[in-house]
């Protein structure tokens, strides 16, 4: 007879011992960051004067979850949690938490604040991995403004496929990322643009006042790890982050196609974000046109509220993924099972992933590990207790979702034989 499911040595205790592979994240601070830059760090929105991101769901889990890897009691203050954070230092702290994942692999965007961070290799080894284990993901957006910065509008289109081309090459990389959410939209025209519109947008891009196209960072930050997305520690916008940034639909478009091109999956930034989200452009339905033109795989990122609407297209195309990384920590334990179950309502189980998303502090990283573990099992528990599925299906469906779909979309090895 089966082991009860919470029971020792049950399926439950298997789940828990399942190594993760985490398809997209960020590398996190080498450094300490002072009490405000945490503070700011937490959320993709910087507290309002005079308040604290520790007054957020995620602000509530760090005490919770976090204060205990640090050697606190469970709902810790933030004073304390703060001052017991910077006398263990970064590198103890990345090391707990990372470790404290179980992941087996990271895919890690390195494409934004890769100043102040650490390297895909770094960040595996701090989890207790051979640093091969930390993989690249290119950003399209950041290779198309390198190759702007010293290509005239005529050669912009040939110019970025072979540099994409050359990125991924030489960094091994196992995807490309498209930050189009944040850029223009997703509501696009569908079609590949012709040579000539791609010229001519490259020139109004070249044309526009402040440009500068000097490579010194895709949105004018630096590269300084500060903030997310072109914001320093207090949430404002660096100096030339608009002017610097890829907006032209068409560029966009091109940039896109070429990644179908090249064949390699193609991850996007969908649902919530930072500021420089217009929500109602980053439904994943409204690239539906463009997905029947093509079958490269497409990986919907975060995809929170639009979880539903991902698990639906991963159910209607084949060549789409999904998952909803960013919400497990932001939305905090009590909620990250009722997303869960939304998300898988009609997508087949062969389609979802994790992601953390964690970006900067190694916390959000434990967080959304632990949080997506957290709720995969109320999901499959509550199946198996209502009789509904099979342990051995349940079993089988988490192996799925915290590593094996990934490992098969993006061509990633097997592990030996463990669980």
């Amino acid at each position: 007879m089966a082991a009860p499911w919470a029971a020792p040595g049950g399926p439950l205790d298997t789940l828990e011992r399942i190594p993760l592979v985490d398809h997209h994240c960020h590398g996190v601070l080498t450094g300490d960051p002072d009490d405000r830059a945490f503070d700011t760090l937490l959320t993709e929105g910087g507290p309002a004067p005079g308040q604290t991101n520790f007054d957020t769901p995620v602000g509530l889990s760090v005490r919770r979850h976090c204060a205990p890897v640090l050697d606190l009691e469970p709902h810790a203050p933030p004073g304390e949690y703060l001052a017991r954070r910077r006398e263990l230092g970064a590198a103890e702290v990345n090391r707990r938490f990372l470790t404290a994942t179980g992941s087996a692999l990271f895919g890690v965007d390195t494409g934004f604040g890769s100043g102040g961070l650490t390297s895909p290799a770094e960040l595996a080894e701090l989890a207790g991995l051979p640093r091969g284990d930390g993989h690249v993901v290119v950003r399209l957006e950041v290779v198309a403004e390198q190759v702007a910065a010293g290509t005239e509008p005529g050669e912009f289109g040939a110019a970025f496929a072979d540099a994409l081309d050359r990125a991924v090459r030489e960094q091994a990389a196992i995807a490309v990322k498209s930050i189009a959410a944040y850029r223009c939209g997703l509501d696009l025209d569908p079609r590949r643009p012709g040579p000539g519109e791609v010229a001519a947008a490259a020139a109004r891009w070249s044309a526009r006042p402040g440009t500068g196209h000097d490579g010194t960072g895709h949105d004018g930050t630096g590269h300084d790890g500060t903030g997310h997305d072109g914001t320093g520690p207090d949430g404002s916008a660096a100096p030339g982050a608009v002017s610097w940034r890829l907006y032209d639909p068409v560029l966009v478009r091109h940039l896109l196609w070429a990644a179908v091109d090249l064949g390699l999956p193609i991850q996007f930034h969908i649902g919530y974000g930072d500021a420089d989200i217009r929500l109602d452009r980053v439904d994943p339905s409204l690239l539906t046109d463009w997905l029947h033109l093509h079958r490269v795989p497409v990986m919907l990122l975060h995809t929170w509220p639009f979880h539903r609407q991902a698990g639906y297209l991963a159910g209607v195309h084949p060549h789409v993924y999904y998952d909803v990384g960013l919400a497990m920590h932001n939305v905090g334990r009590p909620r990250g099972a009722a997303i869960l179950a939304e998300a898988m309502e009609v997508a087949p189980f062969t389609k979802l992933l994790y992601s953390s998303d964690a970006f900067a502090l190694a916390e959000l990283y434990h967080l959304a590990a632990s949080g997506f573990r957290a709720a995969l099992n109320q999901v499959l528990g509550a199946r198996v207790a209502d009789g509904e599925w099979s342990q051995a299906d349940a079993v089988r469906i988490a192996h799925l979702a915290t590593a094996g779909n990934a490992r098969r979309v993006y061509g990633l090895p097997e592990p030996d034989p463990q669980i």
